[in-house]
């Protein structure tokens, strides 16, 4: 339970790095310097911004988090956890008003009986 526990805070890392990088790349500052050509200062510009920078830093601590699973579990019982994010992020989405249509919804039910298969195997 507890290497559960481990995978899922990993899974929580990511999913916090998912939405924090997309605030980042709505955020005005990137929008301004996406709007022009890439260049070098455009690439510097998305990749200095606080919200980008922070999400690429819990990506990194979900990434040393999850190496502590893979030292207890086998991968191919492991990695099908990573499903779970997709039902964290559609959980944080519709919190946070985005649209959550029928059709993802059904796709994230299915994905969760399927880790659920894996973790009872």
């Amino acid at each position: 339970m507890r290497t559960f526990a481990i995978a899922f805070g990993s899974i929580c890392l990511s999913v916090m790095a998912q939405y924090t990088l997309k605030a980042g790349m709505t955020g005005s500052h990137v929008r301004s310097s996406l709007a022009n050509a890439w260049t070098l200062r455009t690439l510097l510009a998305v990749m200095t911004d606080r919200y980008v920078l922070s999400g690429f830093i819990l990506y990194g601590l979900g990434a040393v988090v999850w190496l502590s699973v893979l030292a207890k579990w086998d991968v191919s019982k492991a990695y099908p956890l990573v499903g779970l994010g997709f039902v964290l992020t559609a959980i944080v989405g519709v919190l946070i008003g985005e649209a959550v249509t029928l059709g993802r919804l059904l796709g994230v039910i299915l994905i969760s009986f399927g880790v659920i298969l894996v973790g009872r195997s």
